[in-house]
């Protein structure tokens, strides 16, 4: 089922502040992931958060189209790329998707850019579980 509940959007300030004091990141351009694990009940095995910059992007309509974008690509890949890479974890995997590209892309372009990011995210979670 491709939807994106309230239950998966990250807006816990708590969660929030932990994400981005203690969390790992890394840039694949146009987006820069945040993530970490946490120890809290939970209905789905990632939350997330999406933002775009209002210094670079002034007009929120540029703003509201971006995170829009953002929303639909990680609503269609989450369920084939992420969440079967998270199966069986006990805890949730919070994190936060940047957008620091200079323009506007196409959908297509944040698409493929996209599965890269999240495929790059399960990379790295792996790695940081197995050390």
């Amino acid at each position: 089922m491709n939807t994106f509940n309230k239950e998966e959007r990250l807006c816990s300030r708590k969660l929030l502040d932990l994400l981005f004091k203690d969390g790992s990141s890394f840039l694949l351009y146009p987006f820069r992931i945040s993530y970490r694990f946490v120890d809290v009940p939970h209905s789905f095995p990632a939350q997330v958060v999406i933002n775009a910059p209002k210094k670079r992007f002034k007009r929120a309509v540029d703003r509201n189209l971006i995170k829009r974008r953002i929303r639909e690509v990680y609503r269609l890949q989450k369920q084939t790329v992420l969440y079967p890479a998270l199966e069986g974890s006990e805890q949730l995997l919070i994190f936060s998707i940047q957008y620091v590209g200079k323009k506007i892309y196409e959908f297509s372009f944040l698409e493929k850019k996209m599965e890269g990011a999240l495929k790059r995210l399960i990379g790295n979670i792996k790695n940081d579980q197995g050390s």
